[in-house]
């Protein structure tokens, strides 16, 4: 994995913009600390910063096809590049490396817009075709990969992470009030919105095609949950498809020309994916991470040692120490460019430093099961949740609203969203309160409602967490940008293509039998692991929120939130923010996370986002 950064204009690149792209590559040195290359031509620059995985010696990029005429720069992990290399050079293609890459550029020339079919991996592209004078931007299928771009005088300009696009000279930096309304309202960010204005996140399975002046968005890719889903599936069969798939995907993602390392968290998801890695490899001495709090209602210790011990893997831990969040705020809001609610990114943090401290930059992770497999509060919920006709006016603007977002009034997602808006509001200040209309969240479905229509309760709640939780939060500001800061790379097993179609076939009576959540995969696990690891409920880790922040009365935490602050920056209501002050100075005060929103963690870290950046807004 990489960073890239790139620019096209149409009308031909100008000075500033060759002697951009090395400042916009240094922008994003930690995605790829090893090596540099570019390409430039006429009318596009491309870059990338590598981070060296496969065919450490002969890996360099850019990376060609076709004679040169087909130029192409990746962050990406291409896990079935072996057989598409094969089926590529029987077709023809010339390749000059063993690395995975390579076929990025083979397979454009072969199938031109429909290249990111066939692949399986996490990737973000660019590929420049010089003979039709056209760049391609693609980004794998479940938002793994970030990449961003913004529109300039004839062109766009492009990057791995926001920093690059800023270290051009025609992007101005202004906060967009409607990626903090998404912020307000969604579990996170929902591509292709940013918190910067102008800047767009390609969106998860979607191309971006500039040929010349003309600009196009196409979807390449989506989940698609079954509309009838079979009542009479086969439990162990089913159950096997999964094994393998599981398996498959572990293996996949365990090829590297360095060691691979699993995170061990204490909890199912990781533990399975240790086990598996173990299973396929016995004799490879694996390296496992954790992360451990001296505070034993929270620290996943115990369990953590009962998958080590299992799997035999040479063991790194670290304490989470008090004071670590408040260190490193700045740092993941950094990493991050996004606001936070919750602050339990720099234990990812410290977790993938620990990974750097041992010489080691790749790590496997659970992440993704929950999305997929019902491992939330809400799909449970979902079993006993009574809907019927009700003539109270705020229950039925809050169906208005549903059926407005999902198509579907009757469906509850995470919260009552008008009565949210409301409770927002009052948080934002007069001259944003005023014209919240223009950039509300509930404008307009943040979704394709047509992936929703006629689907299973699980399968519309599936489909809004791997949509609106997973891409642009747990993907984006959680895993991949804090841990390369440490320049480590993270893959995901779970969110391999083979593992999704097992799970849209498992109907949502198996995933969730007994009211029990993830069902099929506790019973996966049960071929792996220990029984009391797998019949363990769902553990929520909860980080310290920003009342135990006030509590360390740090100076510059009392200055973002001073109301002279706030003021000036013209984005929240002092007033608002010195009442949630109070209360959550007051003692006995505890905010539930799991439940609700830490306001004032938003409130800090947007003041500290627009601090760092020296971001004004719009």
């Amino acid at each position: 994995m990489c960073g890239i950064a790139g620019i096209y204009r149409s009308s031909g690149l100008s000075g500033a913009d060759r002697a951009a792209l090395p400042g916009m590559l240094q922008a994003i040195r930690h995605r790829g600390p090893d090596e540099e290359g570019q390409f430039i031509a006429d009318r596009v620059a491309l870059g990338c910063r590598r981070l060296s995985i496969i065919d450490l010696e002969g890996g360099q990029q850019p990376m060609f096809a076709s004679g040169g005429q087909i130029a192409a720069v990746a962050n990406a992990e291409i896990y079935n590049h072996a057989a598409l290399r094969s089926q590529l050079a029987g077709q023809g293609a010339r390749f000059g490396s063993r690395c995975d890459v390579e076929v990025i550029p083979h397979l454009y020339a072969r199938d031109g817009l429909d290249l990111a079919r066939d692949l399986n991996g996490q990737f973000a592209f660019a590929v420049y075709d010089v003979v039709r004078d056209r760049l391609v931007l693609g980004r794998d299928q479940t938002g793994i990969a970030p990449l961003f771009w913004a529109r300039v005088r004839d062109g766009v300009i492009f990057g791995s992470e926001i920093k690059a696009l800023l270290a051009h000279p025609d992007l101005a930096c202004h906060l967009d009030p409607a990626g903090l309304d998404q912020i307000l309202t969604f579990p996170g960010l929902v591509s292709p919105r940013t918190m910067f204005q102008g800047v767009q996140a390609l969106r998860p399975g979607h191309l971006l095609v500039i040929d010349g002046n003309e600009v196009r968005d196409l979807k390449y890719w989506d989940y698609d949950f079954p509309t009838d889903p079979a009542p009479d599936a086969n439990e162990a069969e089913l159950l096997d498809a999964l094994d393998a798939a599981l398996r498959g995907a572990v293996a996949r993602r365990l090829v590297a020309d360095v060691p691979v390392g699993v995170y061990i968290s204490g909890g199912l998801d990781s533990a399975l994916i240790a086990a598996l890695a173990h299973d396929i490899a016995p004799d490879t001495a694996r390296h496992s991470f954790s992360v451990t709090f001296a505070d034993r209602a929270i620290d996943e210790a115990p369990w953590q040692a009962l998958v080590r011990d299992q799997i035999g893997s040479v063991h790194h831990e670290i304490a989470f120490r008090d004071d670590d969040i408040l260190h490193s705020l700045t740092e993941i809001v950094t990493a991050g460019e996004t606001a936070l609610k919750e602050s339990y990114n720099a234990c990812t943090l410290v977790l993938a430093r620990l990974v750097a401290a041992q010489g080691m930059r790749v790590v496997l992770t659970g992440e993704g099961a929950d999305e997929l497999f019902g491992g939330y509060v809400g799909y449970r919920l979902d079993l006993t949740r009574e809907s019927g006709a009700c003539d109270d006016v705020e229950a039925l603007i809050e169906e208005e609203t549903r059926a407005a977002l999902w198509g579907d009034n009757g469906f509850f997602y995470e919260r009552d969203y008008a009565a949210n808006a409301d409770l927002t509001g009052a948080l934002l200040s007069d001259a944003l309160r005023a014209r919240r209309a223009t950039f509300s969240a509930l404008s307009a479905p943040p979704v394709d409602i047509a992936q929703l229509a006629g689907r299973s309760a699980f399968h519309k709640r599936s489909y809004l967490d791997l949509k609106l939780r997973l891409p642009d939060h747990l993907l984006a500001d959680h895993s991949d940008r804090v841990a390369y800061c440490a320049s480590v790379e993270a893959r995901y097993p779970f969110l391999d293509p083979d593992v999704i179609e097992v799970a849209r076939r498992i109907p949502p009576g198996l995933m969730l039998r007994g009211g029990e959540e993830k069902y099929m995969l506790k019973t996966l696990g049960a071929r792996y692991l220990p029984p009391d690891l797998c019949r363990r409920r769902k553990f929520s880790f909860v980080a310290q929120g920003s009342p135990h922040l006030l509590r360390k009365r740090q100076d510059w935490v009392m200055d973002l939130l001073a109301p002279e602050t706030v003021r000036r920056r013209g984005v929240f209501n002092p007033e608002t923010v010195a009442r949630l002050r109070a209360q959550y100075e007051s003692p006995g005060f505890d905010l539930s996370q799991t439940f609700e929103d830490d306001y004032l963690m938003i409130v800090l870290t947007t003041e500290l986002l627009m601090a760092t950046f020296d971001m004004s807004v719009a």
